[in-house]
């Protein structure tokens, strides 16, 4: 990183149009535009050596004394004060706050990238009011309110952290861990960004601390830290690793890997995502140079400055070498541990090294040495360097700096003070190099964004950078973050499929998530949805109950219409029952025929024709009612099925209570002086059965008048049908229907019960006792089953009960009169029915 920056601010001049330098008021020179001179055509040359870079330590524009740059590898809070009192001291001599060498002039000081160098750097120049351009994190800075004379090249690190957070979201890493290196950055990482993590349902396995160095006697104790770390983060079910950090961390990882190595293997199996920010970049010690970099880099993604190809650096750095650079002191130092050669006029030749040429190229090296592309961390410090200069031009150029003599015949530049600077810093504006706008905002942070960067490795240990997506802060924040997935290359861990990093497995659909107790809140365990409810997608909390007029399907994960079902007669148990229905009418019609073609015979006439007949004819209307159970229910149909069913089956029941009756009273009324004849006669029957019958009409009148039934769509009682049938209307007066008619039944029942053994030659009681048993049998069946059918099942339950009680009656009552009638005459005749009565 430090020779990148040295051929950064090299390569500076090559770009800028030589212009002589005039003499000023200024003790020193100062950079001095030609009228014609356009803010686009910026003289560098003549600020480079007013613009000191620090950069770990290192302070660019003037030459850093060998001891200085022995002790970069460590940081160090006095260096880096050190160095800053050195700017404001006289060349050569630390003489702080004096200052007698005229040709060395403080214009800015560019900061980074560690955040801990700008905040003592800040401490000190602040008091001098130096303007500041920092190229590292800018958060804390703001925070302590040390802003007044800084500018950051560094764009808002909350835009970094949001695109961090959608780039999770985005490939659903919910369950990570979080390192962070104990830096003053940090602050705003933990304080603001990794809560709003939490709030979009990320959470964490662990939040660690990554360790630090501050004296070399403490580097085992930190190495043996970072291997437990290292082993936590292996064996952590987390496949996304956050990585917050500086420029100096990839070498701490580096070396904890190594150490690693001499681990158990199951430690470095497993494989891992770094995502790591933009602070952190490749940086490396010359002992790390054959080290394995695949396992670290390869397939982690990281952000980075927002950069652009510069036109001429690629050509300008393929012409660099030790042997044009004199006057380049890192560029020596770095030749000779690139190269692994000794220059010739060095005092640390080596013998086992060769001599350095000079010829060597730079783009043989590989990428963990030297890449030949700028840095997102070098375009910032390119970006700086040129808002100082479009600065100072601003400033020389406006009207306050001049002031006109006395004489009105000369202008003299006026000594411009370091703090009048910052106004033109903060509305500098130009296009660079590479076309882009740099400007700064009203915080003093440069406007721009971050890529989003793909780290490809080689087995020559170089690696590439590809671009897979960026942050755009101008972009509404739902679409802040692009990314190009297609091109990502992942680590070979996962043989190019996207990693999940979740702390359980998906719940497919069909299921819901319940929180493990004790654990964060993105670890569950997967249940089953309850019967009944479904759930199509991954990961719900809940499951949802299907409309009414759906179904959950044997997955429950999808809802599926319902079927309008009802007893038709295009099934066969419609069918069957139809059948039967029309049978047994044809029956009660064959039987009422042979009634009526023989009703003058003894046998029709013993028991009440005019009786017989009504009851085959509510018999044949009870088997036709059936049928108004079967087929589509209409309004019509709701009203007639259950009220013309209660009237029909009262007739006929009365029709047998009143054969049972007439029976009794018949006995009673031969015994001598028996006071029972004047109630035999046909207005009694007559009376009994319309008596009897007008009772259940006026309850089904009652019941029509109030609540009559409906045809309704019952969704709830069959789980993938909706039963299409008749909605009783009043469920009271339905159980009074079939109250009165068990009512009939009962009495009916008894009063057979009893007449069973009465003498008679035709004497019925006893086939009416038989049939009332069976019909009451029927109808004692029908309730718990009725009750306990849903849909179609129980309309074809009472459809079976009335055709099976009616037929009850129907075979117990009439067939032994129709064998008399038909197969033995002989027995039909009164004689006989003289002879059987004594």
């Amino acid at each position: 990183m430090v020779i990148f920056a040295a051929l950064v601010l090299e390569f500076l001049p090559q770009l800028a149009h030589e212009v002589p330098a005039a003499k000023s008021s200024m003790d020193g020179p100062i950079p001095i535009f030609h009228k014609s001179f356009q803010p686009g055509d910026l003289i560098v040359a003549g600020i480079i050596s007013q613009i000191y870079i620090f950069s770990d330590l290192i302070t660019f524009g003037r030459h850093p004394s060998q001891e200085l740059l022995d002790d970069t590898i460590y940081f160090s809070v006095s260096r880096t004060y050190q160095a800053s009192v050195e700017l404001l001291s006289t060349r050569d001599r630390f003489i702080p706050n004096y200052k007698c060498d005229s040709q060395n002039n403080l214009i800015a000081v560019v900061g980074g990238p560690s955040s801990d160098i700008d905040v003592h750097m800040t401490n000190i120049l602040n008091i001098y009011k130096v303007p500041q351009l920092t190229y590292g994190s800018s958060s804390v800075v703001t925070e302590k309110n040390q802003a007044p004379f800084s500018h950051w090249v560094f764009p808002n690190g909350a835009h970094q952290y949001k695109g961090i957070l959608h780039l999770l979201l985005y490939f659903r890493w919910m369950w990570i861990g979080v390192f962070y290196l104990d830096v003053e950055s940090a602050e705003q990482f933990l304080q603001n960004a990794l809560p709003s993590f939490s709030q979009s349902g990320i959470c964490f396995d662990f939040i660690q601390m990554l360790p630090t160095i501050t004296f070399s006697s403490e580097i085992n104790e930190a190495i043996g830290k970072g291997l437990e770390m290292y082993k936590m983060a292996m064996r952590s079910s987390a496949t996304a690793l956050v990585l917050h950090g500086e420029i100096q961390t990839i070498i701490s990882l580096r070396t904890v890997y190594q150490f690693a190595e001499c681990e158990d293997a199951p430690t470095k199996t497993k494989g891992k995502i770094w995502i790591m920010t933009a602070q952190i970049d490749f940086t490396s010690f010359p002992f790390q140079r054959n080290w394995d970099i695949d396992v670290i880099i390869h397939g982690a993604l990281s952000f980075a400055i927002h950069s652009e190809e510069v036109f001429g650096f690629h050509k300008f750095i393929q012409t660099r070498n030790p042997t044009l650079d004199t006057e380049d002191g890192f560029i020596k130092a770095f030749w000779q541990n690139a190269f692994h050669c000794s220059l010739p006029n060095s005092t640390a030749v080596s013998q086992d090294r060769e001599i350095c040429t000079g010829e060597e190229k730079l783009e043989t090296l590989p990428g963990s040495v030297f890449e030949m592309r700028m840095t997102g961390h070098s375009y910032s410090i390119y970006n700086a360097i040129y808002c100082v200069a479009h600065a100072l031009h601003n400033m020389h150029i406006s009207p306050f700096k001049h002031r006109r003599m006395a004489d009105g015949e000369r202008r003299q530049f006026l000594k411009p003070q370091l703090w009048q600077l910052h106004k033109f810093l903060s509305a500098v504006s130009f296009n660079n190099s590479a076309g882009e706008r740099v400007f700064f905002d009203q915080n003093g942070e440069i406007v721009g964004g971050f890529d989003v960067l793909n780290w490809v490795t080689f087995p020559n240990q170089s690696f590439l950078r590809v671009k897979a997506g960026q942050i755009d802060p101008n972009i509404h924040s739902e679409k802040l973050l692009t990314v190009h997935e297609d091109i990502i290359v992942w680590p070979s861990k996962f043989n190019q499929t996207w990693p999940l990093s979740q702390c359980n497995g998906n719940c497919n659909t069909g299921s819901r998530r319940r929180k493990k107790e004790g654990k964060p809140f993105c670890c569950y365990d997967c249940l089953p949805c309850p019967e009944g409810k479904i759930s199509n997608k991954k990961d719900t909390d809940d499951c949802f109950q299907c409309p009414e007029d759906h179904y959950p399907n044997n997955e429950q994960n999808l809802c599926l219409p319902k079927d309008i079902i009802y007893l038709s007669y295009e099934e066969p148990l419609g069918i069957i029952l139809a059948i039967f229905a029309i049978s047994f009418s044809f029956i009660t019609v064959l039987v009422l025929g042979i009634f009526i073609k023989h009703h003058n015979t003894p046998i029709v006439k013993a028991n009440n024709q005019n009786l017989t007949y009504s009851l085959l004819i509510s018999l044949l209307l009870s088997f036709l009612c059936a049928l108004l159970f079967i087929g589509h229910p209409g309004k019509v149909t709701c009203l007639l099925r259950q009220t013309a069913f209660g009237i029909i089956f009262s007739v006929a029941v009365s029709c047998v209570l009143t054969k049972t009756a007439i029976v009794v009273l018949a006995f009673l009324a031969t015994k001598p002086g028996s006071k029972m004849r004047k109630w035999v006669g046909n207005q009694l029957t007559t009376f009994i059965v319309l008596f009897t019958s007008l009772i259940q009409a006026a309850i089904c009148t009652g019941w029509l008048a109030t609540s009559p039934p409906f045809p309704d769509f019952d969704m709830h009682s069959l789980t993938q049908e909706i039963v299409l049938g008749c909605n009783e209307g009043s469920v009271t007066m339905f159980c009074c229907v079939l109250g009165y008619l068990g009512f009939l039944a009962i009495i009916s029942f008894t009063v057979a019960f009893l007449a069973r053994k009465l003498p008679d030659s035709f004497n019925e009681a006893k086939f009416i006792t038989f049939s009332m048993l069976v019909f009451c049998s029927v109808w004692l069946t029908f309730v718990p089953t009725y009750l306990s059918t849903k849909g179609k099942s129980m309309v074809a339950a009472e459809v079976f009960s009335i055709l099976a009680s009616s037929a009850g009656l129907l075979g117990c009552i009439f067939p032994p009169k129709c064998y008399i009638i038909l197969l033995r005459p002989d027995l039909n005749s009164r004689g006989h029915m003289i002879w059987r009565k004594h």
